[in-house]
């Protein structure tokens, strides 16, 4: 083993041959050799060691071998220099075999030695880009857990840092091609990574390019097999799916695949959902994602079979009067229950579908179901409004600070909810129905509206967003999916026709 100063004398040698080094094979030997000495001689191996490695062809693997040898050290100074320096190993061939290791080295637990993995990574992604994808997606496919979950960070956090000369379209069509090789057997937060890091890609932010997106989440989902209601797994994967695919959907980007598997297969079903997330209202959670997709359906081949699910699932929510006794009075002990939450994503979603089908409750309904209908809405009005009038009643007069204690809020998206609701249902009132209002979800952020449009109607005080322009929703591209807290959808929904909005309680209680 050699000493310090045999060290730095090789060192010498090499240093004053210049252009003569490659012929220094033996000097080069000895500072390889340096790896097996004490922390002194190690130091000086890590620097000297890539200092001269492009000069030796012929000894390459035992120089890598030696560096990798030092980073994996004892001492965490050896393994930092080591670390730090195996950019310049990245040289012609050897590039994968580095972007190998350096993915497997950020397994490490020390975060100075961490981030000097992940800027050694970054260095040569920006000299070979496709040569390092080539050694991350090694790693991914058929490395340790921790060293492929690692590696799908690094690439769902850095690959947006990169710039458009290193992120060519060659390069993200590589990451297309190996992302679907991993989507073939991934976690649902696995899933949800390789989503935001493929939404990010330049390519596909084309409409041809949202629609592969779209398909790769559709596959994903597995919209092809009988949904499994009480299978946790399979519906928690269809919500995460839907969740992912979402944002996708635009005016040219259709929904029609999403919206016709969750009528057929999901609303049916909806009370017997089953979910391993504890405390999330699995029902609400459809309905959400439902509505919000309803808005991007395009042609439908099942449209009138679509729309009868949904209405027929509506009226589950839309209760009749309550039958009255001679003396006038309730002869049920029982007032019914008003879900406006629900409510609120099943009619804005028979609204969309029914724009397509606008003779829908006219011509496809026969009179006596018709009239059933009506005599639902009319009683859910009234519930709506007496509901409305104690909400607003309870927000007078408040502003600013008043309006974000949680008791507040509460009101302020039930208020949302029911005006909602109210403008949907005096569209369905009319002589025939009208679809034209336009309302924002309860749980989207308002959209401004331009000087000179009108609001669809003045008693949505959660803003009616503007008509859209033709060039449909603009929709940002690493946009995911987040459903509401679950305080809201928890406290909100339920009204007890019978009893008044208890002013002092967190939220309108049954």
């Amino acid at each position: 083993m050699p000493t310090v100063e045999e060290l730095y004398r090789n060192y010498g040698i090499l240093a004053d041959a210049t252009e003569q080094v490659g012929q220094h094979k033996d000097a080069y030997q000895v500072i390889l050799d340096g790896v097996k000495g004490g922390t002194k001689e190690k130091r000086l191996a890590a620097q000297f060691i890539p200092k001269f490695f492009k000069h030796f062809p012929e000894l390459a693997d035992s120089a890598i071998n030696a560096q990798l040898d030092l980073c994996e050290d004892e001492d965490v100074s050896i393994r930092r220099q080591a670390i730090k320096e195996l950019p310049q190993f990245a040289t012609g061939e050897n590039l994968p075999r580095v972007a190998d290791i350096l993915t497997q080295l950020l397994q490490t637990d020390d975060s100075a030695e961490f981030n000097l993995v992940n800027n050694a990574l970054l260095s040569i992604f920006k000299m070979d880009a496709k040569g390092t994808l080539g050694g991350l997606f090694s790693q991914i496919l058929q490395g340790e857990d921790i060293v492929r979950e690692r590696a799908i960070k690094f690439l769902s956090t850095k690959l947006k840092t990169l710039p458009d000369e290193v992120l060519t379209k060659e390069v993200e069509e590589l990451i297309l091609t190996e992302s679907k090789k991993v989507l073939e057997d991934v976690t649902g937060e696995e899933f949800v990574l390789f989503m935001k890091i493929l939404s990010g890609l330049k390519s596909l932010q084309t409409v041809s390019g949202r629609q592969q997106l779209v398909e790769l989440v559709a596959e994903q989902a597995d919209l092809e097999q009988t949904f499994s209601p009480s299978d946790p797994d399979c519906v928690d994967r269809l919500l995460q799916c839907t969740r992912q695919a979402v944002p996708l959907f635009s005016k040219n980007v259709h929904s029609t695949r999403f919206v016709t598997y969750f009528c057929e297969q999901v609303l049916p079903n909806l009370s017997t959902l089953t979910t391993p997330v504890e405390g999330l209202d699995i029902q609400l959670e459809v309905l959400k994602l439902l509505a919000e997709m309803s808005s991007f359906c395009g042609d439908m081949e099942k449209l009138e079979t679509n729309l009868r699910k949904l209405f027929d699932k509506l009226l589950e929510y839309m209760p009749l009067p309550p039958e009255e006794a001679e003396n006038g009075e309730n002869a049920s002990n029982e007032e019914p229950k008003l879900q406006f939450s629900y409510v609120e994503c099943l009619l804005y979603s028979f609204h969309q579908l029914g724009r397509k089908l606008p003779d829908f409750l006219t011509a496809k309904l026969n009179a006596e179901k018709l009239k059933d209908f009506k005599i639902r809405l009319q009683y859910f009005a009234r519930g709506l409004q007496v509901y409305i009038r104690q909400l607003r009643l309870a927000l007078q007069g408040k502003t600013g600070e008043a309006l974000k204690t949680e008791e507040n809020k509460i009101k302020v998206v039930a208020l949302k909810i029911t005006n909602n609701i109210n403008v949907l249902i005096k569209d369905l009132f009319h002589i025939p129905p009208s679809y034209k209002s336009t309302v924002t979800l309860s749980w989207k952020p308002v959209q401004k509206v331009e000087i000179g449009q009108k609001r669809a109607n003045e008693d949505t005080s959660s803003g009616s967003p503007p008509k859209k322009s033709p060039g449909g929703p603009k929709r940002d591209a690493r946009q995911i999916y987040n459903p509401p807290s679950g305080k809201y959808s928890s406290n909100l929904g339920n009204f007890n026709y019978g009893e008044r909005f208890r002013l002092g309680t967190s939220s309108p209680r049954d």
